[in-house]
């Protein structure tokens, strides 16, 4: 081999050196960026597409919280297309396709349908959609479970509903809520077909939550995952159909010459959807990415803390280099970089920014909140949950009857990830909290009020192993 080995870095090789700062507060820092080429974020962070780490509620959460989470694609199509839809009616300024139920069904399908979709209320409407009345849990309240009654005998019929017409404002709404306090307020056309449905509930989250990252309807945003089997166009459109904000073509390996294609002919087939592209660790494979027409590139290639590709490929870059080459790389296309992977600390979060990076996606940080769904365990008087990596051997076993061309194909299989428990964390929200504080706080050390002045201030110095035990706590013993 003629040319010369070089170094390479990850993130507690270095520091970020201090510098005179004009903040005087951390609510001066501005930590809006972007996720893709349209799509842009309030905080930096992105929940990870892991099975153990986002599915309706951890996106909901995220995107609350001015992030956004990508729905894992180990699960049936329409099961993940039902994902993207519990994200998308959690919040609106108006329900465009509400639920709806028949005048004709009983009480029990609407109890039934009112706990699958978890809502409170359903308009009644016949065949062709003009609506009839509106059903709600109050109207249920005293029917017995075995009751025989019929939806239309326990609605309030349309005559007796206030409604809305198409093209009402946010703030006429408001108003008609607040004045006749009701919680619901249909909306409908000239010819009273149901058109929409306004809540009171999202009119006060709509002013709870100014931080929500939220699309031009004010649902809120939310991503999901794709792989490049067969299937995955058809994947694609029906995510989209759903109303996804943004796709992600959810790979190992990137960089490789069927994830071109995959993504050129996304981009031919939806051009009007944004793509993020997956997992790169080179300048080369990030210009490949964007030249293909990806809107994003996501880097990192054996960093996170369940994967261990590097050691079974010998593969890899080191997080920080990575993070740093690619996003040089992309500078002059004007195209986001995600590093993804190697977060541990809300200071991994500030030196990854730092070096390019227009947010970060988290997974293991995250796994342990309640909006995860991976499976909860007691261990020694805590509480746990499950992990995993989406190359380990678990993962494989859930995925291999949709993926596997035969049952030989997991006897062959080399895992590349691992399955580890995580620490009970509570709600995400807190979580996202204290990461979004440590960010904040270093980028006033760097004297950054945007994320663009923080990679312009920055400077990194490296550490030697006494530097880093240095930054650790030392010689104490530590309160358990």
């Amino acid at each position: 081999m003629a040319v010369p080995i070089r170094d390479a870095l990850t993130f507690d090789d270095v520091l970020l050196v201090p510098r005179r700062s004009p903040i005087r507060s951390r609510k001066d820092v501005d930590l809006s960026t972007r996720l893709s080429r349209s799509i842009k974020l309030n905080i930096p962070l992105v929940s990870a597409n892991m099975d153990t780490v986002t599915e309706s509620a951890m996106a909901i959460s995220m995107a609350r919280n001015g992030g956004v989470g990508i729905i894992h694609r180990f699960m049936p199509v329409e099961r993940q297309v039902e994902e993207v839809l519990k994200v998308k009616r959690a919040e609106s300024i108006i329900i465009e396709h509400p639920y709806t139920i028949s005048p004709n069904s009983s009480v029990h399908d609407a109890r039934r349908l009112m706990q699958e979709k978890g809502v409170k209320g359903l308009p009644v409407v016949d065949g062709n959609g003009k609506l009839l009345g509106i059903l709600t849990t109050r109207d249920l309240l005293f029917e017995d479970k075995d009751s025989v009654s019929k939806v239309s005998e326990l609605m309030t019929p349309a005559k007796d509903l206030l409604t809305a017409r198409v093209g009402t404002s946010v703030d006429n709404a408001r108003e008609l809520l607040r004045k006749r306090k009701i919680e619901k307020l249909p909306v409908v056309d000239e010819e009273g077909y149901l058109r929409g449905l306004i809540t009171s509930k999202d009119m006060v989250t709509l002013a709870e939550r100014p931080v929500a990252c939220k699309d031009s309807k004010g649902q809120l945003i939310v991503g999901a995952a794709i792989g490049i089997r067969e299937g995955y166009l058809d994947r694609a459109r029906e995510l989209v159909k759903a109303g996804v904000d943004v796709l992600v073509v959810d790979v190992a390996h990137g960089h490789s010459d069927w994830v071109l294609e995959v993504v050129r002919r996304l981009k031919r087939e939806l051009s009007d959807i944004d793509l993020i592209a997956g997992n790169v660790a080179t300048p080369e494979g990030t210009k490949d990415l964007i030249e293909a027409g990806a809107d994003a590139v996501k880097v990192g290639i054996g960093s996170g803390s369940i994967c261990i590709t590097r050691i079974v490929t010998g593969a890899g870059v080191p997080q920080l280099t990575a993070v740093l080459e690619c996003a040089e790389a992309a500078k002059d296309h004007n195209i986001p970089i995600i590093a993804d992977g190697g977060i541990r600390t809300s200071g991994d979060i500030t030196k990854a920014l730092a070096a390019g990076a227009s947010c970060v996606m988290v997974g293991s940080l995250l796994a342990g909140t309640e909006e995860s769904p991976g499976v909860e365990v007691m261990r020694n008087g805590r509480k746990y949950k499950l992990h995993r990596g989406m190359a380990s051997v678990g993962a494989s076993m859930k995925r291999g009857t949709q993926e596997a061309e035969d049952d030989s194909a997991l006897l062959e299989y080399v895992a590349e990830g691992i399955e580890a428990f995580v620490p009970y964390r509570g709600d995400s929200h807190e979580i996202i909290a204290q990461l979004v504080g440590g960010v904040r706080s270093g980028m006033s050390y760097c004297g950054a009020r945007t994320l663009a002045e923080l990679r312009q201030n920055a400077s990194f110095v490296r550490l030697t192993p006494a530097a880093l035990k240095e930054s650790y706590p030392h010689n104490v013993e530590s309160i358990q």
